[in-house]
């Protein structure tokens, strides 16, 4: 899953808010660097991460890219699913999805110390653009998927995709929908494990 998911998914626990947010940057033992709550929010998203590739819907949706895309594939469905997850918002959670956005700036804002150097980098630029709520559409995840390309020196090709979530729309919105539905249990139960 992309951000949008990974912080909606940590429940209302800010501390795993950051920590599911951040910990694409954190490696290996360094996790030990920061506070308990940052800690199971990085723990949190790594079992996300593990459960999602496993996930007969998410495969089913990752390999009818694989053609065009190969072992991309797997992180443009985790862009498309975000995109799923902003458009029906309002199907997950009774604030508005720009309030909530805001409402998770502001957290990471305050605890601004507490972020890895590169999410501090990219940070500013998230901010500016408002990633998050540009999920929503198809335009912002045309962009996003444009800025993932080029991390990949145009390797991936990733920019190119919006024409498969167009074409396949509804069949990727359904594998979302109930794959989704598997995810939030599975990790509302392992933050009571945590």
């Amino acid at each position: 899953m992309n951000y949008l998911a990974h912080i909606y998914l940590s429940g209302e626990n800010d501390e795993i808010k950051i920590g599911n947010f951040i910990a694409d940057s954190v490696k290996g033992k360094k996790i030990i660097n920061f506070p308990e709550g940052i800690r199971n929010g990085i723990i949190l998203h790594r079992a996300i991460d593990s459960y999602t590739d496993v996930h007969l819907l998410f495969r089913k949706s990752s390999t009818r890219l694989f053609p065009q895309y190969r072992h991309y594939s797997p992180v443009i469905v985790d862009v498309f699913y975000d995109h799923y997850l902003a458009a029906n918002w309002s199907r997950y959670c009774d604030t508005p999805l720009k309030e909530y956005v805001e409402e998770f700036y502001s957290l990471l804002k305050r605890n601004h110390e507490l972020l890895p150097n590169n999410v501090k980098m990219f940070l500013p630029y998230m901010l500016r653009d408002n990633w998050l709520v540009s999920y929503a559409s198809i335009e912002g995840i045309s962009k996003i998927l444009s800025q993932m390309n080029q991390r990949t020196k145009n390797k991936s090709k990733m920019d190119l995709a919006v024409k498969e979530l167009e074409l396949y729309y509804e069949d990727f919105e359904k594998e979302f929908f109930l794959f989704f539905d598997d995810l939030k249990q599975f990790s509302s139960n392992r933050i009571l494990d945590l």
